[in-house]
């Protein structure tokens, strides 16, 4: 996969060269450009943003230097271009592992109060959110996109079944983890666990499944469980 990410602020990117997913990318698994647009302002200053029409507080990005940035890096249109915003659909389970599918996707990040209504009718795709809250940016929700359609990337984890058997991947919150040492500060591995009976194992995992999502998430449960 081919991921472009076009922002006023590149260097906030920095951070995905860190931990599972920076070492996917100097593997080349998957590759991440990350586009400055101001290098395409045709102001003298590298001015990419003004007043809006209509009065208003803040300021707005400006139509030009979006353009041509999205023109430069996908002029044949062959990415799913996708403006990270509070106005678009949430992400979610079914949208990550679509979105992994894809071969090229290009993330544009708003600042201010966002970018001119313009340039998502003639370039942009769709639009996406995070969560129902406001950032002063698209760079931090871009960059949890990054991380959660990376994971379905083969080869960028360790084992398929890190994905397979995690929160939501089933529907359900995913069951507590336990490791080394057996006891401490008085509290201990559940017997089951340490019981080597793997059918018995998954059984208690499922319950605690269904127990913790009743609990934290009850939106996510079928009526048959």
């Amino acid at each position: 996969m081919k991921i472009e990410v076009l922002t006023l602020f590149p260097e906030m990117f920095e951070a995905l060269k860190s931990g599972v997913v920076g070492k996917a990318l100097e593997k080349e698994i998957f590759t991440v450009n990350v586009t400055n647009i101001r290098n395409y302002s045709k102001d003298k200053h590298k001015k990419c943003d003004d007043s809006p029409f209509g009065g208003g507080a803040g300021m707005v990005m400006t139509p030009d230097p979006i353009h041509s940035a999205i023109n430069a890096v996908d002029g044949e249109h062959k990415c799913r271009r996708i403006y990270m915003s509070p106005k678009g659909k949430t992400l979610s389970q079914e949208l990550v592992e679509n979105y992994a599918k894809e071969e090229n996707i290009l993330f544009l990040c708003g600042s201010y109060e966002g970018i001119d209504e313009r340039i998502i009718e003639l370039d942009i795709d769709e639009e996406l959110s995070i969560g129902d809250y406001v950032l002063t940016g698209g760079e931090l929700p871009c960059m949890v996109a990054i991380n959660a359609v990376s994971r379905y990337i083969k080869g960028v984890l360790g084992s398929d079944e890190s994905t397979s058997e995690e929160s939501f991947a089933s529907g359900l919150l995913e069951y507590p983890q336990y490791t080394r040492p057996q006891e401490y500060m008085g509290l201990s591995v559940p017997d089951v666990l340490l019981s080597g009976n793997h059918a018995e194992i998954a059984k208690w995992r499922y319950n605690e499944q269904v127990r913790i999502t009743k609990e934290r998430r009850p939106d996510l449960i079928k009526e048959d469980e």
